[in-house]
């Protein structure tokens, strides 16, 4: 093999494991990462750029997983995905969703003993939600991906942090919102994927609630971000802006009918979850000054 073929299967192999991750950038690695940045602020620039890397290996591994577990479903809701686009086999897939885990253990326990744990409990939460097939029940798919994404906000926040073995108090605070906002909210994701969940059998708010799934959630963000604004003293400007986007998430899964309507209100979901993870920034600010 020539140099330059040597470099493009490499390339190739490399956009098939970013293929694999590209869809939960938006809602994985752009929230934890500020979440972590605004949650354990940090001196060293290397730390954040080593927990963006720790994201998105963990987010690979839960990744992986969850694409080998019912392939048909990705072929109906996202056929760019390795699996349906043929790029990789499933049992080769299945071979590196397992060799993946210990490569999560061996690089978190670089960062100490509280990332490793963070990293086991992001493994435990992955076979969970996906190989015990928690993922199926309304009820449980809500819990495991509340738990899961917690596991990755727990580590992302110790490896930002100048201190790597215990959560900050502020630290403390954001996790318990994001676990509980998740916890009540992250169905949000499954209205544009009725379709592909009703043919696997999948039970999930949407489709066992279509009426009121609408409705119930744009009132859980509204209560949501009025309590936010209110833990985190938001000055008003900020106030107004949080509020307005949040009234937008709202209107767009009540008003939305069509798949494009409701991938549309999930994008703005995601910025308010975004914006949401980024709220702690002036209270570290005013920390700091004292």
């Amino acid at each position: 093999m020539t140099a330059f073929g040597f470099v493009g299967t490499l390339l190739g192999h490399a956009k098939t494991l970013f293929l694999f991750t590209k869809s939960d950038f938006k809602t994985v690695m752009f929230p934890v990462s500020l979440m972590a940045a605004a949650a354990a602020p940090t001196r060293s620039p290397t730390h954040f750029a080593q927990a963006i890397c720790w994201i998105w290996l963990h987010l690979l591994q839960f990744d992986v997983s969850n694409q080998t577990i019912n392939p048909l479903e990705d072929e109906h809701n996202k056929s760019y995905r390795p699996l349906p686009a043929k790029r990789i086999t499933l049992q080769n897939a299945i071979t590196l969703r397992w060799a993946l885990v210990p490569i999560c253990w061996l690089v978190s326990s670089y960062f100490g003993r509280s990332v490793l744990c963070a990293s086991i409990a992001l493994v435990a939460f992955t076979m969970f939600h996906n190989e015990l097939h928690a993922h199926r029940s309304m009820v449980g798919k809500n819990i495991a991906t509340a738990l899961t994404l917690a596991a990755f906000e727990v580590g992302a926040i110790l490896i930002t942090g100048d201190n790597r073995h215990s959560l900050g108090r502020i630290a403390q605070q954001s996790l318990a919102c994001s676990i509980a906002i998740f916890t009540t909210t992250i169905y949000s994701q499954d209205f544009k994927d009725v379709e592909g969940d009703a043919l696997i059998g999948r039970k999930t708010v949407p489709i066992m609630f279509p009426t009121f799934a609408g409705p119930i959630l744009a009132t859980t963000i509204q209560a949501w971000t009025l309590f936010l604004i209110h833990l985190w003293q938001v000055e008003l400007f900020t106030s107004i802006l949080f509020g307005s986007l949040a009234v937008c998430v709202a209107l767009s899964f009540t008003a939305s009918k069509t798949v494009l309507g409701y991938q549309r209100a999930y994008y703005l979901y995601n910025a308010w979850v975004v914006f949401v993870h980024c709220l702690p920034f002036p209270q570290h600010a005013k920390m700091s000054a004292l």
